[in-house]
């Protein structure tokens, strides 16, 4: 899938694996640790008594939240069967966050056996009441054919709706099946903007891919000053293998700038990295 524009090979690796999508939504999750005050009633060695009677009860938020705090191992042992077993309760009730986290265990068979299809059912019960990870984690299954029929006109869909709702990862898949041609008719100018969305928000890879768009005005005119800002942020964000990749293509991209131009680009993405981390 991958194709050259003018000696840069812009990233094509939009579907997440099993392990990559297992471990973003855990990041997720812990969100709503935070968010939901859960954090602050569990004590260390126990689970607040008034929570688990609620939970007990049948009060479908709070079995939700015994069940992120058995994910977490916090006030009790590290269980996700148990987080399964309480996911499942408030599921069923119509959850859209306990029927992610439940497709989400499916998905990396963490406290239940590994199936795709349960995964995918409960991906699209909470895909169906607009969550936007649902949607996303649903998109890669069929990108895949992992648990349904690989369709990636579906994919594209999911993809879409959840992009529309400021999913980084839904944005650059969406932009990459454009890019491709892939489920969608070939667009470069809709892959360059929904990369410009997810770059905007600071995924390396989609910055990665809009500087090669920029490069080979693909979808884009040719700029090389924005060519060089946004490879420069995928060089300064991006760990692993890849940022030595994106560091060579940048100084390509340089030797082709004027000084004033480079100096310009360079001030642009270090005030860019620098408002990013205050």
């Amino acid at each position: 899938m991958s194709h050259r524009v003018h000696g840069l090979i812009r990233y094509s690796v939009g579907i997440l694996k099993g392990s990559m999508r297992l471990r973003w939504i855990q990041l997720f999750l812990s969100g709503f640790l935070v968010a939901s005050g859960v954090l602050a009633v569990a004590q260390p060695q126990e689970i607040d008594p008034s929570l688990l009677k609620k939970a007990s009860d049948g009060n479908a938020q709070a079995q939700y939240e015994v069940g992120l705090l058995f994910h977490a191992g916090r006030g009790v042992p590290q269980d996700d069967s148990a987080a399964a077993t309480w996911f499942q309760k408030a599921a069923e009730q119509g959850l859209a966050g306990a029927q992610l986290n439940l497709g989400l265990l499916y998905d990396g068979g963490d406290g239940v056996p590994q199936s795709y299809p349960q995964a995918a059912g409960w991906y699209r019960k909470a895909a169906l009441q607009g969550l936007p990870e649902a949607q996303y984690n649903l998109g890669t299954l069929y990108e895949r054919g992992d648990g349904v029929p690989q369709d990636y006109t579906q994919a594209a869909d999911l993809y879409r709706r959840a992009a529309e709702q400021g999913n980084a990862s839904a944005q650059f898949n969406l932009g990459l099946l454009y890019d491709n041609g892939t489920g969608l008719e070939r667009d470069y100018a809709q892959a360059a903007a929904w990369y410009a969305k997810a770059a905007e928000q600071g995924l390396p890879r989609a910055q990665y891919n809009l500087a090669s768009m920029y490069a080979g005005g693909h979808g884009v005119p040719v700029n090389l000053a924005e060519a060089y800002f946004w490879m420069d942020l995928a060089a300064n964000t991006w760990n692993g293998a890849r940022q030595q990749e994106a560091v060579q293509a940048r100084d390509l991209i340089a030797q082709r700038l004027t000084q004033t131009d480079l100096l310009n680009a360079q001030n642009r993405a270090a005030k860019w990295l620098a408002d990013r981390h205050k």
